[in-house]
């Protein structure tokens, strides 16, 4: 290949193709869009390989390879196995649902429930009405199937004053643009700055022009407070608010010392602890005839900026978003490797294995077409002539032809149904090898004969390769649900909507990714309750975890409670106290059956 260096970063897995071959410009002949000024040098190669695996996924890889040279890549036959990895990927990382749990929760309907008990069972059910309204698991979808087939997936959130609540997107990670300080880029670094940026079309009918869109979310120090304004040329920005004396003045509930010169201020969730951290936002659009070679999107000019207005009204020009943390949470496939950020894609290190797959089913599509339309070699014949020219017809095989041939005259075809069955074995070879390097498994692919598995338990044998790349996936992205819904409750109390306290933990509960055997689940729960091995609370959720359609685990031990009569008669054995077991029914406290006495006043 002549290679000059190897090159071994976190898209290695591209170098094979030719259009990576330029580690400087890599995809320059197949993405021209990539090569304009405002996007830096160091993303290029993250951002091609996120088009490549978006051509596989939409079955446009051989004209990916048409335009990168290969001269017969459009005749490539493309059958959709890189969409299906992607999909049943995702299906077994989801699992059948996904819910929100709060810890403590189900303990808030039973008599010994702590005050803590309580806030939790509230909190739960806040996060999963704002989860309804926000269309959460829609979004889960969107942003977790961009995840498997690029390796990263972005969530952002933003309180929306109108609607009373923060709203939630998702965005193509293409558009993702952090920025940390030199030496801190870790995959457990949060980045002080972090922006989002695409390009928008030119639209003559409506007299606009090429333009770059920025999203910019930054962390800083907090400033005096600013209201929108605009220049003299009439462009929308945001001014300090002066006093009467002109001093800047504070934001309500901002404290400034004196000594420092810092502005601190106390937020909801962190009651006693001053910070003097913000987070700023800027959303702005810039003319691409405006940008040079000079620009890239960590460094836009902001004199030719066009900032975007709210909802609400207000400028965003670093509008002070009243918290100490960016909104945005990046969501990686994998687990990343030390010093990285980006996640690896699920069709990473078995691309070479579907170009392989998809050669050779372009094969069988030839070897199928000879098959059934074979090749005929005619010997002694007579084939009609073209009175026109004089010269014989072309002849096809068509049914119900007749050719009459000469005493040593004979008719040869030519057999390809060996060829074509050797290909469909070399597929069926290649189907299993792409199940096994991809730990997806020939049983989790559908591609086992179930029939042929002789017990459950050889089944969840050959299941565990998906079991342990399910568990490493989730592992990537479980602290990342935890951090979503905990801004989730902040950006509310910053929003003067939810009580102000400590953030409690919340998580993101997922279903189960392989079929469960519900009869010994059962079993099981029936035989440990009764032999009191664990309790009625693990025995719910134990069948709730199984797939039984119980929604709500509290609620579901208060109806079991109320029938359980053989426990209640044991409780007032035990006891001796009938308002014990009423309680324990759920009845209300029995009348004595002695009238009041009245009492004569003194």
């Amino acid at each position: 290949m002549g290679l000059r260096e190897l090159l071994i970063d976190a898209w290695s897995w591209l170098n094979y193709k030719q259009a990576m071959a330029d580690p400087t410009r890599p995809g320059q002949n197949a993405f021209p869009e990539l090569n304009t000024s405002w996007v830096p040098g160091e993303e290029l190669r993250r951002l091609s390989a996120y088009k490549f695996l978006a051509a596989y996924d939409s079955n446009q890889a051989g004209q990916l390879a048409a335009v990168t040279g290969e001269q017969h890549g459009v005749e490539r036959r493309e059958l959709g196995d890189p969409s299906k990895l992607i999909d049943t990927t995702l299906g077994y990382l989801l699992g059948a649902e996904q819910t929100i749990m709060v810890p403590g929760a189900d303990h808030a309907q039973q008599d010994h429930a702590t005050a803590e008990d309580q806030a939790a069972a509230e909190l739960q059910h806040k996060l999963r009405a704002w989860a309804d309204k926000e269309l959460l698991p829609l979004r889960i979808q969107q942003a977790e199937r961009c995840a498997v087939r690029c390796g990263d997936g972005v969530y952002t959130l933003a309180w929306e004053p109108a609607k009373q609540r923060a709203l939630l997107r998702t965005y193509d990670p293409g558009f993702y643009f952090p920025e940390w300080d030199e030496g801190e880029q870790d995959a457990q670094e949060y980045p002080s700055r972090v922006h989002f940026a695409w390009e928008l079309a030119a639209d003559p009918a409506r007299g606009l022009k090429a333009r770059v869109r920025r999203i910019t979310y930054e962390l800083g120090p907090i400033g005096p407070s600013t209201a929108s304004g605009s220049t003299e040329d009439g462009r929308a920005i945001r001014e300090q608010v002066a006093g009467a004396d002109g001093d800047p003045v504070l934001t309500v509930g901002d404290t400034l010392d004196p000594l420092t010169g810092t502005v601190t201020r106390v937020y909801p969730w962190a009651p006693g602890r001053p910070s003097g951290t913000t987070c700023y936002l800027t959303d702005a659009e810039w003319l691409l005839e405006d940008l040079g070679l000079a620009h890239d999107v960590f460094s836009l000019p902001l004199d030719k900026a066009a900032y975007r207005v709210r909802s609400d009204g207000q400028v965003l020009h670093g509008l002070d978003l009243m918290c100490d943390f960016i909104p945005v949470v990046h969501i990686p496939n994998s687990v990343p490797d030390v010093g990285e950020h980006w996640g690896k894609s699920t069709l990473a290190t078995v691309l070479q294995l579907l170009d392989e797959l998809a050669a050779t089913d372009t094969d069988s599509a030839s070897a199928s077409a000879t098959t059934g339309t074979p090749i005929v070699a005619l010997a002694g014949a007579r084939l009609p002539i073209d009175r026109s020219t004089g010269q014989p017809m072309p002849v096809r095989v068509e049914a119900g032809t007749v050719w009459q041939l000469s005493d040593s005259g004979r008719m040869d075809t030519l057999d390809t149904s060996a060829q074509l069955a050797e290909l469909r074995q070399r597929i069926d070879h290649l189907l299993d090898r792409l199940a096994s390097n991809t730990r997806l498994t020939t049983a989790g692919l559908g591609t086992l004969d179930v029939a042929k598995v002789p017990s459950g338990y050889a089944l969840q044998l050959a299941l565990g390769p998906l079991d342990s790349l399910v568990s490493a996936m989730r592992l990537a992205r479980n602290h990342k649900y935890q951090l979503l819904l905990r801004m989730v409750q902040r950006l509310h109390q910053a929003g003067q909507v939810w009580p102000a306290g400590e953030s409690l933990p919340a998580r993101l509960a997922w279903g189960a990714h392989t079929p469960t055997d519900r009869t010994t689940v059962l079993n099981d729960v029936t035989a440990g309750y009764a032999a009191s091995v664990f309790s009625l609370d693990t025995a719910v959720r134990m069948l709730q975890e199984a797939g039984y359609p119980i929604d709500d685990v509290t609620k579901e031990i208060e109806r079991i409670q109320k029938r359980a009569f053989d426990q209640a008669a044991r409780l007032a054995d035990a006891t001796g106290d009938n308002a014990a077991v009423r309680d324990y029914l759920g009845l209300p406290e029995a009348d004595s059956g002695v009238p009041p006495v009245p009492l004569i006043p003194t």
